[in-house]
């Protein structure tokens, strides 16, 4: 588990004014990676840091006298169009390379360092002057299926009598998901097409998905791997996480439902995945840990799933918050209506018995490689993080401020997700915003 430092100092100010700024995301105690470039250039991807309004390029800073050491390597690494090699280094060079950016943004660099603080002053780029590519080369997409609460709603609809899966309270499930679908915040991605059993037929019809949902979920960014073979211990598992973004597991429901038996989802999920672009480190997150649990009822988990440590401080508070902006919405204006909240504290697994069971049969991950966390819902109808469980299956449509409904998402609606982490005695830091489009499906003739 990682440690609480100097750089959560709820105290320590930046010599950069909107850091400081109440309610930013990006505040010092934060510092969260990206890969960017300034918008309609034709400038070279690289590594950058959020600090206030501003990415710091890590590519102009390692290329100045700022750093050394283990911190000028990772820098470095960071100046190319995607952070593997960066990864790839470990948590050693991860929380050198934030500690040290801590120190040259830290208010009390001008009187440490004035020329460091100039050269990094000439590093920053201005967050709404740049665009964002997916972080990483994802090698490869693994998503699971981990709420329990998630679980029993979707079971319920499908089912008067549903039960969750006799598996799920002990292995925390998962299918591999298609890499060269996901993009970056911003996507814009056309409905699908699929095979699916309409009601009262005998007979699965081809054509648009009618019942097109989102999911609320974590992106995991693995950060070293581990050799084929090689088991990741519970006790070293986030030592192979480097930080986490939001992710939006868009889904084709009336697809899914048809497809899913026997080997699960295929064109319902293969069409679009949505990350945000930044990667809040595992490091930033370390004030926010919380004890794991498990109800006395059910079953615990196995021996390799199991900790004392782990049962401590396992589990993450992580905020979240879903809004839609709809076409009528966005052409008259009207900011996107927030729909649910959730925290990622009621999920029934956590990341570390993610990355754990993973490996558990000799899998190997590499550096990039992204897990979703599986839809985040609470025990509140309120804190459900898929419309299909808010509109229970479209029996009971979710009604807007502006009069519109939704059973399931139309064309030109788009899905914001908003993520963050408070703690009294440390600063709020959050993830950026996650958002992403639907557009009509392509018609036969455009097929």
């Amino acid at each position: 588990m990682r440690t609480i430092d100097r750089t959560h100092d709820a105290a320590a100010t930046s010599w950069l004014a909107s850091a400081n700024t109440v309610g930013t995301d990006f505040p010092i105690q934060n510092l969260p990676f990206s890969v960017f470039r300034r918008a309609v250039s034709r400038e070279a991807l690289r590594g950058g840091v959020a600090i206030g309004g501003e990415v710091l390029d890590l590519a102009a800073l390692g290329r100045t006298q700022c750093l050394d050491g283990l911190a000028l390597q990772a820098a470095r690494a960071c100046a190319a169009p995607v952070l593997n090699d960066f990864f790839a280094l470990g948590p050693a060079a991860w929380r050198t390379l934030r500690g040290a950016l801590f120190d040259l943004l830290h208010e009390g660099a001008v009187a440490r360092s004035p020329s460091n603080v100039e050269a990094v002053r000439d590093c920053l780029v201005p967050q709404s002057d740049v665009e964002h590519a997916l972080p990483v080369r994802i090698g490869d997409y693994t998503d699971f299926y981990t709420s329990i609460h998630h679980a029993r709603t979707i079971s319920r609809l499908l089912s008067p009598n549903g039960e969750v899966p006799r598996n799920f309270q002990w292995v925390p499930t998962a299918y591999h998901g298609r890499v060269s679908s996901i993009g970056v915040a911003g996507q814009q991605f056309r409905r699908p097409y699929g095979q699916a059993l309409r009601d009262g037929s005998s007979t699965p019809e081809y054509g648009p998905c009618r019942q097109l949902d989102y999911e609320l979920e974590l992106g995991i960014y693995v950060g070293a791997g581990n050799a084929l073979g090689e088991r990741i211990a519970l006790s070293r598992a986030e030592d192979h996480v480097f930080g986490i973004s939001l992710l939006n597991d868009w889904s084709a429901r009336d697809i899914q439902a048809w497809e899913m038996a026997p080997l699960g989802p295929f064109h319902a999920k293969n069409f679009a995945t949505t990350v945000s672009p930044w990667i809040v480190t595992m490091d930033a997150l370390a004030p926010y840990r919380q004890p794991w649990s498990r109800p006395a009822a059910d079953p615990q988990p196995l021996p390799y799933l199991e900790s004392e440590s782990h049962r401590a401080e396992g589990a993450l508070d992580i905020r979240l918050e879903v809004s839609i902006e709809t076409r009528r919405m966005r052409d008259a204006r009207v900011p996107p209506e927030p729909m649910s909240r959730t925290t990622f504290h009621h999920h029934y697994w956590s990341i570390a018995q993610m990355v754990t069971h993973h490996t558990a049969g000799g899998c190997n991950l590499q550096p990039g490689d992204l897990l979703g966390s599986g839809t985040i819902s609470g025990p509140e109808p309120a804190e459900a993080g898929a419309l299909m469980e808010l509109a229970l299956a479209g029996r009971k449509p979710v009604q807007l401020g502006n009069g519109e409904r939704r059973s399931f998402l139309e064309d030109g609606d788009a899905i914001f997700f908003r993520g963050w982490c408070e703690r009294e005695g440390f600063r709020r830091i959050g993830f950026g915003v996650n958002h992403g489009m639907v557009l009509p499906a392509l018609s036969e003739a455009e097929a």
